[in-house]
């Protein structure tokens, strides 16, 4: 692991202090580069989360994408996570911390909204940034790009009926651009940019010139990571320092909600004997939203002052920071993981796998 990796708990720390002082002494700045977007998704952050997933990507072989249903009891546990724990597990923490214990402190006539906001979060499955959090575990990228391509193909008929279901209304607009765009600018493209790329590569130098390019770009990559960061924070720089107390009420049930189903995605898959390789990027996936998503989602349905609205953004606030000990927790708890008897049991003998 390179410096820059090993650090880069503080290189994060960093970019949002960095962040949400620019978007507080330059919000001009920050609105403009805001307001580049289609369908509510930002184009500069695209960019960026394309620099961000496509060195993973170009680790991928999808001639061994056959090869991926072995891994079937991870993909098994990591949809149950998903679609049968998280959003209900959000809306009980939701109504427990916002709607009865937090109460008091909270403007009465935004609860439900803040409600609201924190069930879109949980409806939406993370999509690319799970690449990042998959490559810092060392997890299999075949099974990564499966799930996260089977997640984003149930979201587009699933979303819709569970948030429905959750927030007791007859019928919910979601916005199927922003879904479909986010889709194709953070999954489609870049896999087809990549796939081209490793084909290249490897007609004209084989693997020594894909391990080349890969050790070039894997610094860009972080890189990338940290100027999204800067991005995200400096956009909502001002509600952070103007109402810190909400912030950090709603980052509550939202962090609860991040441990509990990360963890108890990492128990069902050493349970029942998935690779270690399989259960982080399955823990990490079950733990993490697409927040661009529920963040246009919210605006759509509430607008953009709303309680709603701001709940999506603290998990933007969060989102890294907390994924980011995520995976401290599965690389530091390996050996104990692969100790346990049906993992062993069913372990192969010989695994391939990009490094």
């Amino acid at each position: 692991m390179s410096i820059f990796e090993r650090y880069l708990t503080l290189w994060v720390a960093l970019c949002i202090v960095v962040g949400v002082a620019l978007g507080h002494v330059m919000p001009g700045v920050f609105q403009a580069i805001g307001s580049a977007e289609i369908a509510q998704v930002n184009l500069p952050v695209a960019v960026l989360i394309w620099l961000m997933v496509i060195p993973m990507l170009l680790k991928i072989d999808f001639a061994a994408l056959r090869e991926v249903g072995r891994h079937w009891r991870g993909i098994g546990v990591t949809l149950f996570i998903n679609w049968a724990v998280k959003p209900f597990s959000m809306a009980a923490l939701g109504w427990l911390f916002i709607g009865w214990l937090f109460r008091p402190y909270l403007p009465a006539d935004q609860i439900d909204s803040y409600i609201a906001g924190l069930i879109l979060l949980a409806a939406a499955p993370c999509t690319a940034m799970v690449f990042v959090w998959s490559h810092l575990t060392k997890g299999e990228p075949h099974f990564t790009l499966s799930q996260v391509a089977l997640n984003d193909a149930i979201m587009v008929v699933a979303f819709a009926p569970v948030v429905g279901l959750l927030l007791g209304l007859s019928a919910i607009t979601v916005p199927w651009d922003t879904l479909v765009l986010s889709v194709v600018l953070y999954i489609v493209l870049p896999v087809i940019a990549a796939q081209v790329a490793r084909r290249s590569l490897l007609a004209a130098g084989g693997e020594a010139a894909l391990s080349r390019v890969l050790r070039t770009l894997s610094p860009v990559s972080l890189a990338s990571l940290l100027a999204t960061l800067v991005l995200l924070f400096g956009f909502q720089g001002e509600q952070i320092i103007a109402q810190p107390l909400v912030i950090g009420l709603l980052a509550v049930p939202i962090l609860i909600q991040v441990y509990f189903n990360a963890g108890l995605a990492y128990v069902l898959n050493r349970v029942a004997g998935e690779q270690h390789c399989v259960a982080g990027p399955s823990a990490l996936i079950g733990a993490s939203n697409f927040f661009e998503l529920a963040v246009a989602a919210a605006i759509s349905l509430f607008g953009f002052n709303s309680g709603a609205a701001l709940a999506t953004v603290v998990g933007v606030l969060i989102e890294v920071p907390v994924m980011l000990t995520v995976v401290w927790i599965v690389n530091r708890s390996k050996g104990w993981y692969e100790r346990g008897a049906p993992a062993q049991a069913t372990r192969p003998k010989s695994v391939t796998r990009e490094a």
